[in-house]
């Protein structure tokens, strides 16, 4: 029987054959992560069980990212109770403040998700791995604990939905704005539970800090998984980093597919989300006059170097406007150090933005960047609901690196060559 490339994991890891779209089915799991918002819940859920052992403390990642460095007392308590869950389990990879990142963006740096895995995590953005070629999704924190205990997670197999972009990349376009026009056009339920192969030339063309944008963002859609199969781009990433063997599936050339999007984005501008939803998308020529207070650039969808580079190309020997606050968040310390070595952090510092240790911090409105009422952020961020980053009556409009360091000098939201 012919499969895809989700279809064939699943398959391996369930030790099966052949596995079929809404079969139950239970897997291996290859790695398993929380963060400090819902470890917790789950190490709680692992007591209740009275397991004496974790599954395997090498394929356990416990990450303290999202309230860090603590912002409060709960925070810090929070952490406390992972801190010593892992010391009392032995965690291997337990990361905290001046040896951590943004855990998406961590994880593939370390080397400890990889092409061919079955990888589940208690936070809805693991599906960011599906670029590396890995089965990759976000659970519940109590199916967190399940898996800290047996290493095993039952999944329905996904319909897989293929999607194809063609032709040719214009300047300050890439991943966040392939992503963003997808959303676009399906709806943020449109790939429900469903896993999104996404393929084509423009795919195969981008580097893997683009990948792993667009991966990020399918759960934007509703999907269990967006996933793209490895190539050369992939193994190069992947050979220097890898901390075990690792193994690249690719979808059948007769593999079926519940339904296939076919574009060709040669002509595409930069594309920006509006309030409030990942799904309100417009090129970035069709908006009218948007002034903004805050410009954030960072998160697990673009804080990686690839994106201060390019933020920083547009922000050199400039000003962010007065009365912007221009917030830029390395993504992980090995990010921050190698964009200190290169410049860039002199840039950002120059044109008067702040720059900060990692953290996902106002991303989910956590810290370090909350809005007050009717203000308004350009943010490179995966989200933008009602009060996401602050006060319900505040307003986060999407966008890629560029868009967003554009703005922060305009003051509006401006296509880079604006400025």
């Amino acid at each position: 029987m012919s499969m895809t490339i989700s279809e064939k994991i699943l398959a391996k890891h369930a030790d099966r054959a052949e596995v079929h779209p809404d079969e139950l089915i239970e897997v291996k799991v290859d790695f398993a992560l929380g963060n400090d918002i819902t470890a917790p819940l789950a190490i709680e859920a692992f007591r209740r069980a009275g397991a004496p052992k974790v599954f395997d403390r090498d394929r356990i990642a416990l990450i303290p990212d999202h309230f860090t460095p603590n912002k409060d007392i709960n925070s810090a308590m929070q952490v406390k109770l992972m801190r010593e869950f892992a010391r009392e389990f032995q965690i291997t990879h337990y990361f905290e403040i001046g040896r951590m990142g943004v855990e998406h963006a961590l994880l593939p740096e370390q080397g400890l998700v990889l092409p061919g895995d079955v990888v589940i995590g208690a936070d809805s953005h693991t599906c960011t791995y599906g670029a590396l070629g890995a089965f990759a999704t976000g659970v519940g924190s109590t199916d967190l604990a399940a898996a800290m205990i047996t290493g095993r997670i039952w999944f329905k197999v996904p319909q897989s939905v293929k999607f194809i972009f063609r032709g040719r990349l214009r300047p300050w376009v890439g991943g966040k704005d392939l992503i963003l026009y997808a959303i676009g056009q399906i709806g943020v339920d449109g790939a429900r539970y469903r896993a999104m192969e996404l393929t084509g030339e423009v795919i195969e063309s981008l580097p893997m800090t683009d990948r792993f944008t667009m991966s990020n963002m399918a759960i934007e859609a509703g999907a269990k998984v967006g996933i793209i199969a490895p190539d050369g781009t992939t193994e190069d990433y992947v050979k220097e980093r890898a901390k075990r063997p690792y193994e690249f599936f690719q979808s059948d050339a007769d593999a079926v597919y519940e339904e296939t999007y076919d574009w060709d984005v040669s002509g595409f501008e930069p594309m920006v989300a509006l309030p409030h939803s990942p799904g309100n998308v417009r090129p970035i020529n069709e908006l009218p006059e948007i002034p903004i207070d805050q410009a954030v650039i960072g998160s697990c969808t673009n804080g990686r170097l690839e994106d201060l580079r390019q933020a920083a190309q547009v922000l050199k020997g400039k000003k962010v406007a007065p009365g912007v606050r221009c917030l830029v968040i390395p993504a992980t310390q090995q990010i921050y150090q190698e964009a200190m070595r290169e410049g860039l952090l002199e840039i950002f510092i120059d044109a008067e933005a702040a720059v900060s240790t990692p953290t996902c911090g106002p991303c989910l409105g956590g810290h370090m960047g909350i809005l007050a009422a009717g203000e308004r952020a350009v943010a490179t961020t995966n989200r933008n609901f009602v009060g996401r980053m602050g006060h319900p009556e505040s307003e986060v409009y999407l966008s890629n690196p560029a868009v967003a360091a554009a703005s922060a000098i305009a003051g509006r939201i401006v296509h880079p060559d604006a400025v």
